[in-house]
């Protein structure tokens, strides 16, 4: 089976690139157009382990300007985890980007797929799309995003409706909470947070650092991902992919402090403009369509970040 994934270069579908060719026999075509800065820099990293395996091809060129008709003649599922990610940003002079990444892109390989021996498209969407609710939130609660890259999003999900209803593209939409890990990006907050409490340097945390969030640890991400494209049917279905703890950013520096050994010089600063209090993942349809059981605790992932950051910046 041939699977393609957009964003190869990437936090999420780089360990999804590398679990297909790790763990199974399936031949893999990355696609990365390296439109963000920071991939510019750190891609090549993140693909070491696969970029010369022989089951593997990367595409890079810019989702926009590829010929899909072509690319696509001979792909079983498709995972298009490709986009801009990121808040903060969406509001800023480069939303346009994150029009372009997430809408237009999205669009382009919807209509691509129409009368394809694609078998699944699995859409990565985000928490994001939920905006502010309170305890667990299942697939079914309504949609209210917060912020621009939060739409951006929501629109990516409706187009692949769109398609399906009216092309019979099978899609599938997974909606991340929180991923982190090793390659995580280096804007999120436990990249920054253990970077900066490392070299001894002021961390700062928008609003009362009270707010909570769902962490997936990368490889349970991974597992219920895989699973999504792997598993018979789904078409049409929205997953939640949530993970094993919720946790304060105030516990998150809480649990940094020991683990680093040395108390963090914490600045609260600002608001969470654009961003819920709260995020908490009901993950019974997950796990009843995905098998899916999130293991890894922040005890266990958070180590495993911090040892990736310490060979990054060592």
């Amino acid at each position: 089976m041939k699977i393609l994934i957009t964003g190869v270069a990437g936090f999420i579908a780089s360990h999804l690139c590398e679990y297909f060719l790790n763990e199974t026999e399936h031949e893999v075509v990355g696609v990365d157009g390296f439109v963000r800065e920071e991939l510019q820099i750190i891609g090549t990293r993140n693909m070491i382990s696969f970029l010369h395996h022989p089951r593997f091809t990367l595409i890079k060129e810019n989702m926009l300007q590829l010929d899909w008709t072509k690319r696509l003649a001979d792909v079983d599922i498709i995972y298009h985890l490709a986009g801009i990610p990121g808040v903060r940003s969406s509001f800023g002079s480069s939303f346009s980007e994150y029009v372009n990444s997430n809408i237009l892109a999205t669009q382009q390989i919807l209509k691509a797929c129409r009368g394809t021996g694609v078998q699944k498209l699995i859409f990565a969407s985000t928490s994001s799309v939920y905006g502010e609710k309170i305890g667990q939130v299942s697939e079914e609660a309504e949609l209210s995003p917060l912020s621009p890259y939060g739409i951006t999003k929501q629109s990516g999900e409706q187009l692949c409706r769109v398609y399906r209803v009216n092309d019979g593209v099978p899609t599938v939409v997974l909606r991340f909470f929180t991923v982190y890990g090793p390659r995580q990006r280096s804007d999120m907050a436990f990249h920054l947070f253990i970077r900066r409490m490392l070299a001894d340097e002021p961390i700062h945390v928008y609003g009362d650092g009270t707010q909570t969030r769902d962490f997936t640890f990368i490889q349970d991400c991974i597992q219920g991902t895989a699973a999504a494209g792997l598993r018979p049917g789904l078409i049409g279905e929205t997953i939640n992919i949530g993970g094993a703890e919720r946790a304060s950013v105030n516990e998150i520096i809480s649990r940094l402090e020991t683990l680093i050994g040395r108390k963090a010089k914490v600045i609260y600063t600002g608001t969470t403009h654009g961003e819920p209090k709260h995020t908490w993942a009901d993950i019974s349809k997950a796990s009843r369509l995905l098998g899916y059981k999130p293991e890894v605790t922040l005890d266990k992932g958070l180590p495993l970040e911090m040892y990736d950051l310490m060979k990054l910046y060592s």
